[in-house]
């Protein structure tokens, strides 16, 4: 109350201060008009009285802001039943007149009660609302650093890819034909296409909350990666799907015998494979499941085989980059020269539409925000690429 008070005195002298403003301001333009310079004095005070003003009106906004922060004096639901009572006008009559002290009265005082039951005063207690939006947890993208990178400005990509090779160099003797080597290239088409989701929101989040607004937009844009991960990895090829890099990588076969191999060595032995085929792997792909089993792998004296619990390093084993994705299946894996195997060809890169383009959107105050993108993948060698659907070490 003495808020309200202050405030009000507060408002009083500004109008007085500004009453002697607009009088001095006029006596001043009307000699201004008679060619008379208005006088050090008159301008000194002048300046005083603007300078309070300015004061007086931080402190009225301060005082404002104050009462606006406790949800003003009028909000019924931040005064106590106490406080309802002793404000109450027929009350503080009946104490004035002494009929509250007189034995059997009675007076009755309507108030809210402080329930929880709608329109009481149940929001006496103000809720505490946290900052932002809690998300769902967001999966760790990893498979297109591992690609070389690319831009098409058509929506099909051909390249050739060597099918064969007859090597015939040998040493020839002066003046002896030379030997004549074969190598078969087939053209590839790598089609470009479209990755898009859609939702519908209404068109008032878009006015009122800019930050949920935002948090549709990267949610939408996570949802759009998600399904890049797994179509760059596992696409199957058919209809509207990217051929995948484990689709298209060569089945493993042990180049070499080992007895009783472990997962370490079952993976050593895809990357020899795949260096059988001229392409040294650069990166290797596993479900996180499986990298803890390794991580976990210890020697006969309790310590640890790969790296150090502590240890801050990338993940690393046969001295290649490890990524650990849900996007690879448990028990499986998948090895392979990433940066000289395949390369990724972005048409149109991830982008946000947001429209009412339809009646329905129109009269139901409602927006589309889409987000789609165009890309194409091609796997330049399959044999670069080594999979295994068995990490027991069978073959």
């Amino acid at each position: 109350m003495a808020d309200m008070t202050d405030a009000v005195e507060i408002k009083k002298e500004l109008s007085k201060i500004g009453d002697q403003v607009k009088e001095h301001g006029e006596k001043a333009l009307a000699e201004a008009q008679k060619g008379i310079k208005m006088a050090e004095g008159v301008k000194q005070t002048v300046d005083e009285l603007l300078t309070k003003q300015a004061e007086l009106q931080a402190s009225l906004t301060e005082l404002e802001q104050k009462a606006a922060r406790r949800g003003g004096d009028d909000a019924p639901h931040l005064k106590s039943m106490g406080f309802q009572v002793i404000e109450n006008e027929t009350f503080k009559k009946a104490v004035e007149s002494g009929e509250v002290r007189r034995k059997g009265g009675r007076h009755s005082i309507e108030v809210k009660a402080i329930t929880s039951a709608a329109g009481s005063a149940g929001a006496g207690v103000v809720p505490d609302y946290r900052p932002g939006v809690l998300n769902l947890p967001d999966r760790r993208l990893t498979i297109r650093d591992l690609v070389s990178p690319g831009r098409t400005n058509s929506n099909l990509v051909n390249y050739l890819k060597e099918t064969g090779f007859t090597n015939a160099a040998a040493p020839v003797a002066e003046g002896a034909r030379k030997p004549e080597s074969d190598i078969d290239y087939t053209l590839t088409p790598a089609a470009v296409k479209k990755l898009a989701h859609f939702i519908k929101a209404s068109s008032e989040i878009q006015d009122d909350f800019p930050a949920l607004q935002s948090q549709i937009d990267a949610r939408l844009m996570y949802g759009l990666k998600l399904v890049e991960e797994n179509q760059l990895l596992k696409g199957s090829g058919a209809g509207n799907n990217l051929n995948g890099i484990y689709t298209q990588a060569t089945a493993y076969a042990a180049p070499i015998v080992v007895a009783t191999p472990t997962i370490i060595d079952t993976l050593r032995l895809m990357l020899l494979q795949a260096e059988l085929a001229e392409f040294p792997s650069d990166g290797i792909v596993l479900h996180p499941s499986d990298w803890a089993l390794i991580e976990l792998l210890k020697d006969t004296t309790g310590r640890y085989l790969i790296g150090n619990p502590q240890g801050t390093l990338s993940p690393t084993l046969w001295g290649r980059s490890v990524v650990a994705t849900q996007a690879m299946t448990q028990d499986t894996a998948l090895v392979g020269a990433f940066k000289m195997g395949a390369q990724i060809f972005d048409r149109e890169d991830a982008n946000i539409v947001i429209a009412t383009e339809n009646e329905d959107d129109f009269v139901n105050n409602l927006v589309t925000i889409l987000i789609e993108e165009r890309l194409a993948l091609a796997v330049y060698r399959p044999e670069a690429f080594v999979k295994n659907t068995n990490l027991d070490g069978s073959v």
